[in-house]
């Protein structure tokens, strides 16, 4: 009975201990500091072993001939072993990545480890303390002290390792030298040294455990706040790059791109290829839903440009209706062609979103490196005038920069510098275009038409030096120079003739403008009710509000207002209804084929039908034979532009050509 209860405080003092060595050892949870403590340990514990092995050795071989050959050989050498294999295995770990579950399995068994090395090297100490002299117990203490001291510095990242080394070979030999035989003041004291000893070394392992602790939270603090730094700097690069609104790049984004490919491009080939893409009709679903609709249309154009996006093509937004294109790889003509049409392709498709349907079209102009320029300057600038060629031959259209539209630009060129260094008051002369009331047979008013004679250039087309003016703010001094010889000339003409005056789109972009041709016709002396300001849907389509605020400005002075070229653009019944228009104007393209086409016939009817309707007044333009009158007249049509009754003249010969002829012979 008595045996079995001292087998049973045995175990529960073994439990107890276990349960004791298991809190210390137990490990931080964070997986950070795991692997800090296990890369600090695996670099210090091949240290532990090497300077075990160089004691163990010194120790044995001063005692190879007093002790016995087991104890002062076999011993040593199987510890020696041991330490070795251990060394051995840890140097082999520091080779591999280890896991997580790794770590902690490997951590776990270290202070079992250091309690058995400790109590092995300490009971070899202790047996060979009996064989020895003063000089040899000396250095056994010797050993004993330095080797636990230094074994306990090596394994400081592992706290509970120290404590049981500390406790196993400190503990011991401490009684030892209290109870051991023939002990004296000298061994007494060297115990309560030791005791000492195990004391601060303990203060110093948990203040460095701490201390490590400490260290490895500011450098995990460190390391996040690195990561958050790196993670707000790649947003803010993202988002510094990003259109918010499509999620495609950015204008800064693309030339920065454009720059990367440039750097890189083999000049011996066509390596890449610049493009831009130009949305038609955004601005008018704008007009038409309001913003927040536009804004889900723009959405959705970036997501269906976003998916032509590959390594080999980039697309970004460069402004409010134009999207960049970089092309890597095979450019040729060909294949730019079909990349293009297959873009206008996929934005040409309906876009039915809550709140209303649109209809976009898009057109795309590419110029190839480096036949299309060898600068971002350049290269943007030609899929610029590609895209201007591919918008001339219709709604979605693709083109590619050629060698004739380098022509062209350098056409442009110097037009532009002939406006910026023209005298305009001299160059520039108005022509007179009449306007006939078929039924009364007479003129009723006439249409002032551009000419500019350049000293250098010549007789300039109209619609070049007009379409080269609208790109820069000198259409506005063209436009003030021409209004007012307009209205010199209008002056000497009867009152019941009117005058119609052509708005361009900067015209009617600008409130400013729009006073100071108000202040010019109030200054001429002409009465503003005999003035008609025509404006085309090109000009209208960019900012309809604006626009419709800025034509009744001009309705408030008293001037009419006529929509030119009718019938050429998608949503020209939509202007009808929400500008102040009086007149329309059906475009030249519909009379041409009058007498022929029975569609055309049709078309013009309805046109004029709907202008009686809206109490309109309607005048077709581009009539050039007595057959077109007679059918213009059979349909109802009254009021006619065109070279059947007279081309172009000069203002001196407009009496003349006109008012001295009395009632036109139709």
């Amino acid at each position: 009975m008595i045996k079995l209860q001292e087998k049973s405080q045995n175990k529960a003092s073994l439990a107890s201990l276990h349960d004791s060595v298991s809190r210390i050892a137990s490990l931080p949870a964070t997986r950070e500091f795991r692997r800090s403590q296990y890369e600090a340990f695996t670099r210090q514990v091949p240290v532990l072993y090497v300077l075990l092995f160089i004691n163990t050795a010194a120790v044995a071989f001063t005692h190879r001939h007093v002790a016995p050959r087991w104890l002062a050989i076999v011993v040593p050498v199987v510890l020696c072993l041991l330490c070795a294999g251990r060394m051995v295995s840890w140097l082999a770990a520091r080779k591999h990545f280890p896991t997580d579950e790794q770590i902690v399995r490997r951590l776990r068994v270290v202070p079992w480890a250091a309690a058995v090395i400790g109590v092995a090297f300490t009971a070899w100490a202790l047996e060979l303390w009996r064989y020895g002299d003063t000089w040899l117990r000396c250095q056994l203490m010797f050993y004993v002290t330095i080797s636990a001291i230094a074994c306990i510095f090596c394994l400081m990242q592992v706290r509970a390792a120290a404590l049981l080394m500390a406790a196993v070979v400190y503990l011991p030999f401490a009684v030892w030298f209290f109870i051991a035989p023939g002990n004296n003041e000298v061994t007494m004291a060297i115990a309560a040294n030791m005791l000492v000893v195990l004391v601060v070394l303990v203060y110093f392992l948990f203040g460095y455990h701490k201390d490590f602790s400490t260290l490895v939270e500011s450098q995990l603090r460190l390391v996040a706040k690195q990561e958050e730094a790196e993670r707000l700097s790649a947003e803010n690069f993202r988002l510094a790059n990003l259109d918010g609104l499509t999620l495609l790049p950015n204008r800064q984004r693309f030339y920065a791109d454009l720059a990367r490919l440039l750097s890189g491009a083999d000049p011996a080939r066509r390596t890449f290829a610049v493009g831009m893409l130009e949305i038609e009709g955004f601005r008018s679903v704008n007009e038409l839903h309001g913003q927040e609709f536009g804004d889900r249309v723009m959405e959705e154009i970036g997501h269906r440009l976003m998916a032509f996006a590959s390594t080999n093509m980039t697309l970004a937004r460069v402004g409010d209706e134009r999207f960049g294109i970089l092309i890597s790889g095979n450019v040729d003509d060909a294949v730019l062609i079909d990349v293009g049409t297959a873009l206008c392709a996929a934005l040409r498709r309906t876009y039915a979103l809550p709140g209303g349907n649109a209809i976009l079209t898009a057109s795309v102009g590419f110029a190839a490196w480096p036949d299309g320029g060898q600068t971002a300057t350049t290269l943007s600038e030609h899929a610029e005038y590609a895209l201007l060629h591919a918008k001339s031959l219709g709604p979605g259209k693709v083109a590619t920069f050629t060698k004739d539209q380098e022509t062209l630009i350098k056409r442009v060129n110097q037009i532009d510098q002939g406006l910026r260094l023209a005298d305009l008051e001299c160059e520039v002369r108005v022509h007179f275009q009449p306007i006939v009331d078929v039924s009364k047979n007479e003129i009723v008013a006439f249409e002032a038409l551009a000419r500019w004679h350049s000293p250098t250039l010549g007789v300039v087309d109209p619609g070049e030096f007009f379409s080269v003016a609208e790109r820069s703010t000198i259409v506005h001094t063209l436009t003030h120079v021409l209004l007012r010889k307009a209205l010199a000339v209008a002056a000497g003409w009867p009152p019941q003739i009117h005058l119609s005056f052509n708005l361009s789109a900067r015209d009617l972009a600008s409130t400013e403008a729009i006073r100071s041709i108000m202040r010019i016709v109030e200054d001429s002396g002409v009465a503003p009710t005999r003035l008609t300001f025509e404006v085309t849907e090109t000009a209208l389509i960019r900012d309809m509000r604006g626009a419709s605020g800025r034509l009744a400005l001009l309705r408030e002075l008293g001037a009419q207002i006529a929509l030119d070229d009718f019938g050429t653009g998608y949503s020209s019944l939509n202007y009808l209804h929400r500008l102040p228009v009086d007149r329309i104007k059906i475009d030249r393209s519909f009379v041409a084929d009058i007498t022929r086409i029975r569609k055309a016939r049709a078309v013009v009817k309805s046109i004029l039908d709907l202008c009686e309707s809206l109490r309109m007044t309607c005048t077709v333009e581009g009539v050039e034979t007595a057959e077109q009158v007679r059918a213009l007249r059979e349909l109802g049509c009254t009021h006619m532009q065109g070279y059947f009754f007279g081309k172009p003249v000069q203002p001196e010969d407009v009496p003349e050509a006109f008012f001295s002829s009395g009632p036109l012979a139709i």
